[in-house]
């Protein structure tokens, strides 16, 4: 991901995304602990959200800490992220949060 356009926190946001698990999903602020930045997690979002490869960098498996799926920037936004984490194996119910986490 050298030639990749993103500030440094991107990147490290990015390159941390890279290693969540098929079929796993982890909240924004888990993924801002895990680079260190435990209070970044709105910026964590940010940096989702400027993911110029989503099929690459599975964005999709970052999810809100109330157990919601948050945003996505891909076509059709929501809907396909939904379609993304039901199709790697993810339970969705969107009305638990415990229900809904597949932790690492």
């Amino acid at each position: 991901m050298k030639n990749l356009k993103g500030t440094d926190f991107q990147k490290m946001v990015w390159n941390e995304i890279k290693k969540i698990p098929k079929g796993k999903t982890i909240t924004y602020k888990e993924l801002a602990i895990k680079i260190g930045k435990p209070k970044a997690y709105r910026a964590v979002a940010n940096a989702c959200a400027k993911n110029p490869l989503l099929e690459i960098i599975p964005c999709h498996r970052v999810i809100r800490g109330d157990g919601k799926m948050g945003g996505y920037m891909g076509k059709k936004g929501i809907e396909r992220k939904k379609r993304l984490l039901e199709s790697e194996g993810v339970k969705l119910n969107l009305n638990s949060k415990q229900k809904n986490r597949n932790e690492l």
